[in-house]
């Protein structure tokens, strides 16, 4: 069962995070990074689901300083709201709330992370800037293309949506393989941005499962 922690940010703050236990032999720790949309059912879900894997999973609140608790709908009014929290929230404090999660779960073992939309972005950051990470999956992050350049400091496999109207996938594969010729991108086709979000309008359940099972793959092996 899922419950609400609080952990401090290299600020001093004290932002909430949704934190479960594994459900099996503990065999790590993931960092669940949230969308645009905060700490809703589809990222609780999603920690449950690294939970069932095996994993204490931890999903920081990154719009705690300006809206504790912010959760918005799936509509335009939920997408403008997180736009705004997620353009107002520095690139920096976002990672330091990160690294937190990370102190939090590092003491029993190899620490990964996982992100989605705001989050992929976030993660391929996290990858880049947050020592101390196992591995990293990012999944249609819209500043991976512009960060192409940056050094990961762990293993890093990045997803894509074919046809996300907002990123070009084939765009971001050729800027991340102009740096990372070897880095996995994986495209996948007929899958649009937020595939592995299981809203009806945007879940893709093949290409969900398909990278789950990579994700899962390359943390197993970190």
């Amino acid at each position: 069962m899922g419950e609400t922690i609080t952990l401090k940010g290299a600020d001093g703050f004290e932002f909430s995070a949704y934190h479960e236990q594994a459900f099996t032999p503990r065999k790590g720790g993931v960092i669940v990074i949230q969308e645009i949309f905060g700490i809703d059912r589809h990222v609780r879900a999603d920690v449950e689901r690294w939970a069932k894997a095996g994993y204490e999973a931890i999903a920081p609140a990154l719009y705690d300083r300006r809206e504790r608790g912010f959760v918005a709908e799936h509509d335009p009014e939920g997408l403008a709201a997180g736009v705004a929290h997620a353009r107002a929230t520095p690139m920096e404090q976002a990672l330091g709330d990160i690294a937190a999660c990370r102190d939090f779960l590092q003491a029993r073992g190899k620490v990964c992370v996982v992100g989605y939309c705001y989050g992929g972005s976030l993660a391929w950051l996290s990858a880049a800037k947050v020592e101390g990470l196992a591995a990293a999956s990012s999944y249609y992050g819209s500043m991976v293309q512009a960060n192409a350049g940056l050094k990961p400091l762990c293993p890093v496999i990045i997803h894509l949506g074919h046809t996300d109207p907002g990123i070009k996938a084939e765009e971001v594969e050729t800027a991340v393989h102009a740096h990372h010729p070897d880095l996995p991108v994986y495209i996948y086709e007929g899958a649009g941005h937020g595939f592995n979000n299981e809203s009806p309008e945007r879940y893709n359940e093949e290409a969900a499962d398909l990278a789950r099972a990579r994700t899962r793959e390359l943390f197993e092996t970190a």
